[in-house]
């Protein structure tokens, strides 16, 4: 019987610390063949620096790494020809054209495809003879996807894939990480859009300061609220936000309640009956709503009651 082949990646135990700073605190990850893995987390919550580790960029202070079996720095070239990175932001010669830029990262590779087919394939071919100069920011984030494609990778490294894309580009870019990993490729995705987290993203990681606070599918994620919708609404008259909280709290069905300025938000499992209590109570206060609005639990949900922030806050 022949032995399974080697994870894409398995990370143990990752620690990254600069002076006083814990960037990565003893992080763990998986990543299966024809999956891709998110990492979801506020700025500063140490998903660059993971990723950055994992593609031999930076240098973990302790932990265990393997790629395809492989590990760095031992194994730095054959890794490096067998994963795709995407960076955050990537910095082309000014005066080369997209083709000479897609012949250039193809030449760094002893076998890769034809920069014409990868240009299509990230829908570049009407700019080959544009210089990256004068490409727009959404033209050059698919000009450095295409550049990650060039070699066939068996591992993708996408960190903020789509900042910059609009929306049928978006579109276009999962439907290229979703035929990679059809392929039987794996990704590794970092992103500020919930839609796209749960759109590619197969199982996600939840970061913050540095750790893992939650990990499983999107769907599971979404499920762990336990709520059956979220009722947002704003008052007609001011109120202690204490008292109020207090009183938000002991509603029937509510889980949790958090107050965004004048906005709040409740995480409720039985929503007839809790709109329902939620008038009654103001009617008695003497209060009322100025609106009213109610949606499904969401990632961004579940984020924002993990971490106390939105994905994109600064």
């Amino acid at each position: 019987m022949n032995p399974d082949p080697p994870l894409p990646i398995l990370a143990r135990g990752i620690v990254k610390a600069y002076g006083d700073l814990t960037a990565v605190s003893g992080v763990d990850l998986t990543l299966r063949p024809g999956q891709c893995l998110g990492l979801l987390g506020p700025n500063g919550a140490g998903k660059t620096t993971t990723i950055e580790i994992l593609e031999g960029l930076t240098k973990p202070d302790r932990g265990e790494i393997r790629l395809l079996g492989l590990s760095f720095p031992r194994d730095a070239r054959r890794i490096h020809e067998r994963i795709g990175v995407q960076l955050q932001e990537t910095r082309f010669p000014d005066k080369l054209t997209v083709l000479e830029i897609l012949r250039l990262f193809a030449s760094f590779y002893k076998e890769a495809r034809s920069p014409l087919e990868v240009a299509e394939q990230v829908g570049l071919q009407s700019k080959l003879k544009a210089r990256s100069v004068h490409l727009s920011g959404g033209q050059r984030q698919r000009l450095a996807l295409g550049c990650a494609l060039l070699n066939r990778p068996e591992v993708l490294f996408l960190d903020e894939p789509t900042s910059g894309l609009d929306p049928q580009a978006r579109r276009q870019a999962w439907e290229i990480i979703e035929a990679f990993k059809s392929a039987g490729g794996a990704v590794l995705l970092t992103t500020h859009y919930m839609d796209e987290a749960e759109k590619v993203s197969d199982h996600l990681i939840i970061m913050d300061h540095g750790k893992t606070i939650a990990e499983d599918t999107p769907a599971a994620l979404i499920d762990s609220l336990g709520a059956e919708t979220i009722v947002g609404f704003s008052l007609e008259n001011g109120a202690p936000a204490d008292a109020v909280s207090e009183a938000f709290s002991t509603l029937p069905g509510v889980a949790s309640v958090r107050r965004e300025g004048d906005a709040w938000f409740l995480t409720v499992t039985e929503t007839h009956s809790t709109v329902a209590a939620l008038l009654e109570y103001l009617r008695k206060e003497g209060n009322a709503l100025s609106n009213l609005e109610t949606h499904r639990p969401t990632l961004e949900d579940v984020f924002i009651a993990l971490t106390g922030r939105h994905l994109r806050d600064e």
